[in-house]
């Protein structure tokens, strides 16, 4: 079970995130931010996009927003902004 060990705020809504495997890269989040969802406002003003934390290896927020490690890793996989622990050496 693939799991986020490391998340950095990197500028708008990108986050550096770094997974169990060693896999790494930025995830921007302006798409989902712009969907506008009940989760979504609360987290649009960048004091409150800053406060995220992790649990369990997912990315949350105090709101109640959690976003599953898996999701995001085939996300940024399908994207081309993963960075797999091999090409990284």
């Amino acid at each position: 079970m693939i799991k986020i060990i490391n998340a950095k705020h990197v500028g708008n809504y990108r986050i550096h995130l770094t997974f169990s495997d060693g896999a790494q890269g930025d995830f921007d989040m302006a798409i989902l931010i712009s969907n506008e969802t009940v989760l979504t406002r609360a987290i649009k003003t960048p004091e409150h996009f800053k406060a995220f934390f992790l649990e369990l290896g997912a990315l949350c927020w105090k709101n109640g927003l959690e976003l599953s490690p898996s999701a995001i890793y085939q996300e940024m996989k399908l994207a081309g902004t993963l960075i797999l622990e091999q090409q990284a050496a």
